[in-house]
């Protein structure tokens, strides 16, 4: 039987369909990744083709945008912590490896109000397991998302051991990277926003960065290790045992809108951290998170994913998968495929949450960096495990897509319906196939090609 080749890659506005050419195999004799390198063919229907897509702009919560970011950490810092800073004190802030708006004005703002305090500051990278669980991969994580000591005029230390500073409530441990732990206090700065493998009264930000990232490598493989159900919980204790301990300066959070502006800058003092006002915070931020507004995707392209974008390359509150034992998947949108075009630069081929993906092209399975992959999966449990699974390779973009639409679970003939996006981390709009423009909800508009 002829088998499809895949036609050339398309624009999501290019309305001129697919070739369906055909050739024999190239793959014969081959095996592993040498197949793959030499492009493994599928039999495609040659009636399939990627459909014209149409841009449109979602309705999406726009509120205003700090116009100062560095000033607002700044300003929040000395307004709130006056009282708990001491003349000399030494702080370890906490820098991630997310994609935060503004990072390293939040940082510096942060490490600003801390010195006009008479604070010591220096920065810790509080990633988990994050750059390959290296002290050197953390720094260059840091470095790529431009936090560098000169950029936050400030000095930046890294290192993977910890030391155990409290017990929780259940007797577990708590640690601290070593230079935190050696520090006087620990100042988590971090977005606010939901987490992709559990659901509790708060979940990313501050706390999460005490518990998980400042932990290292051990703290986030215990915290990933309990599950769902247990997750919330323990997010909670913990950050209680490290009050307790006397670790916790405060916290300085961030709120970003879909369309990635930030939109409120809070500094926490150390009860409000874990307590009602970081709940508060993860509502307002729940309540920001940009959603597909469509009830069935037949296929959902998205162009980008990374580290950077979301600690599963793509987010699950955008997808709705997120195949976690005692967490639901989203009821809407229902989506039948995935494709990922490929991977930032900034997530340095760490691909945690590539399992999530059902097809993906050579290009992007070739950036894959499987030790950085692995270690992280390994460390989020067995959710990570399940995630970090391999997807279909095949040559290109247009392959992936046809492929995701002949096993989409739809007859050939059937108009499909195709959503692309460029990642799921500011999701202001999308690229629809025509069997979803009758589908469009109030407010959203459609953009000319």
């Amino acid at each position: 039987m002829p088998l499809a080749v895949p036609a050339p890659a398309i624009s999501p506005t290019n309305r001129s369909g697919a070739s369906t050419a055909t050739s024999e195999p190239r793959t014969v004799g081959l095996v592993g990744w040498d197949q793959l390198h030499a492009g493994v063919t599928l039999p495609i229907d040659p009636s399939i083709s990627v459909p014209p897509l149409t841009r449109v702009e979602l309705p999406v919560p726009d509120p205003p945008a700090v116009a100062d970011v560095e000033g607002a950490a700044r300003d929040e810092v000395v307004r709130v912590l006056a009282d708990a800073v001491e003349d000399g004190m030494s702080v370890a802030v906490g820098g991630g490896s997310r994609g935060l708006t503004g990072r390293v004005e939040l940082l510096r703002g942060a490490i600003a109000g801390l010195r006009d305090l008479g604070a010591a500051p220096f920065v810790v990278p509080a990633m988990g397991s994050h750059g390959g669980a290296t002290a050197e991969g953390q720094l260059a994580t840091l470095a790529k998302l431009g936090m560098t000591p000169d950029a936050l005029d400030c000095e930046v230390r890294s290192s993977m051991e910890t030391v155990v500073v409290a017990h929780d409530v259940r007797g577990r441990p708590l640690h601290l990277d070593v230079h935190a732990a050696g520090a006087d206090r620990v100042l988590p700065v971090n977005r606010v926003k939901p987490h992709t493998q559990f659901r509790g009264p708060i979940e990313s930000g501050c706390t999460k960065m005490l518990v998980v990232g400042f932990g290292k490598q051990p703290g986030a493989a215990q915290f990933h290790a309990s599950g769902a159900v247990v997750m919330r919980e323990q997010l909670l204790e913990g950050v209680d045992a490290l009050r307790a301990a006397g670790r916790v300066l405060g916290g300085v959070a961030s709120i970003e809108s879909p369309a990635g502006d930030v939109v409120a800058v809070r500094a926490l003092t150390v009860d409000e951290v874990g307590g009602p006002s970081e709940q508060a915070l993860t509502e307002e931020a729940r309540g920001l998170v940009a959603a597909l507004p469509f009830a069935e995707i037949d296929v959902l392209v998205i162009e980008e994913g990374g580290k950077d974008i979301s600690g599963t390359t793509l987010d699950p509150n955008v997808t709705g998968r997120f195949w976690v034992t005692g967490l639901d998947d989203l009821e809407t949108p229902r989506v039948a495929m995935i494709v990922l075009l490929g991977l930032t630069a900034v997530t340095a081929g760490n691909a945690t949450g590539i399992g999530f993906v059902d097809f993906v092209p050579m290009a992007l399975a070739e950036q894959i960096d499987w030790e950085q992959t692995y270690i992280n999966s390994f460390t989020a449990g067995g959710a990570g495990v399940r995630r970090g699974r391999m997807p279909m390779v095949l040559p290109d973009e247009t392959s992936c897509i046809r492929a995701a639409m002949q096993t989409c679970g739809k007859p050939f003939d059937a108009a499909k319906k195709v959503v692309r996006i460029h990642s799921t981390l500011h999701l202001t709009h999308c690229w629809v196939s025509d069997a979803l423009l009758i589908e469009l909800p109030a407010g959203a508009r459609v953009v000319d090609p």
